[in-house]
């Protein structure tokens, strides 16, 4: 009954849903149910040491047999020079007044690449079906090794350049990422907070300047928004916000009662936690520092300096509460059951436009 089948073909899955690979919040629970409801299940592995990914996906393996993807961060070790360093303390000394923390660090660790040579190895080693990737794309000889392996590559992009990047790299398919998501913009280089295209602008453009399936990300909360991506031409969807609700999520309390209460503006887009931009509930800490906007240090880097701040301060304060603009069609079901329930969503809406011909 999808009107494109290339992403179910490709995936070999009966739904076209993904389940975003949420770090910290998509737990083997929650990918295992959506990958034996008929869709697939996601991890997010961004930072995770190689031991933890194993140890998470052997967790994974025993909830399914499914199809489920892996995904990684694309990202250069962070360099931060002394001055950024300093200009960025010295924005972040009144909230570490204010919550009496002391003075901003002064150094910074030493980390490496997101999707480095032993990252490259554990996937040659677990071979799951599919791969994903944020930020970009590894470069073409893992590429290739990854594709001998059998395995399906997708990437995100939040541009038409962006997308044809990704075709000529070799991704099998390209998740277009509209502003209204939630968590970290996929953007390959870091952008202002204000700096992105709407899914409605951006899916149908991607869509005309590729030839791989593509899928359809941001604000996607029912099927009413799964039928929609495929008017513009998507070959499936990708929805994080959505799973967060349900029971199998690593969600905390404090998150489950922000979602519940959601509305449509209650999300911004900063840097001021990470360093990238990402979607958040809005807090006093993001408001102010995006009131008053400069330089920051590297992603990664950043966490360092704002993590002290946003586990001193109330939530209402600083808090780090992902989630995209369409939280309010959250439902708090069992995942397998909202899997369901997305897929009769948009049969029942092909249904009713097909009866209005």
């Amino acid at each position: 009954m999808w009107p494109d089948r290339r992403l179910c073909d490709l995936l070999q899955i009966e739904i076209p849903i993904i389940q975003a690979p949420m770090s910290g919040w998509a737990t083997p629970e929650l990918a295992s149910a959506v990958s034996n409801a008929g869709a697939l299940g996601s991890l997010g592995c961004g930072e995770s040491p190689v031991d933890a990914v194993r140890n998470t996906v052997a967790a994974l393996r025993r909830g399914t047999n499914r199809p489920f993807n892996l995904n990684f961060f694309i990202r250069e070790a962070p360099e931060t020079d002394a001055t950024l360093l300093q200009r960025t303390r010295e924005r972040l000394e009144p909230w570490y007044r204010e919550l009496k923390l002391g003075e901003p660090p002064k150094t910074l660790s030493a980390l490496g690449p997101g999707f480095d040579k032993s990252r490259l190895e554990l996937l040659l080693e677990l071979r799951p079906a599919v791969v994903s990737f944020h930020f970009g794309c590894p470069d073409s000889a893992d590429i290739s090794a990854l594709k001998d392996a059998g395995i399906k590559l997708l990437s995100s992009a939040t541009s038409v350049f962006e997308a044809i990047t990704l075709e000529s790299a070799g991704m099998d398919a390209i998740i277009a990422q509209g502003w209204e998501a939630g968590g970290h913009r996929g953007s390959h280089e870091p952008t202002a907070p204000a700096d992105g295209v709407g899914s409605m602008a951006l899916i149908p453009q991607i869509v005309d300047a590729v030839r791989v399936p593509v899928i359809a990300a941001g604000g996607i909360g029912d099927g009413r928004g799964i039928a929609a991506a495929f008017a513009l031409g998507a070959s499936g969807v990708q929805i994080g916000t959505g799973f967060l609700s349900c029971p199998e999520a690593g969600t905390d309390d404090t998150q489950r009662a922000h979602l519940r209460n959601a509305g449509d503006g209650d999300t911004m887009v900063t840097d001021a936690f990470s360093g990238r931009s990402a979607r958040m509930k809005r807090s006093r800490y993001a408001e102010e520092m995006e009131r008053r906007r400069g330089p920051l240090v590297a992603f990664m880097h950043m966490y360092e300096l704002s993590d002290p701040i946003r586990l001193a301060a109330d939530d209402s304060d600083a808090s780090f509460h992902l989630y995209g603009q369409a939280a309010k069609l959250n439902r708090e079901i069992p995942a397998a059951d909202l899997v369901a329930v997305l897929a009769q969503e948009a049969r029942d809406v092909f249904s009713s436009l097909g009866s209005l011909r």
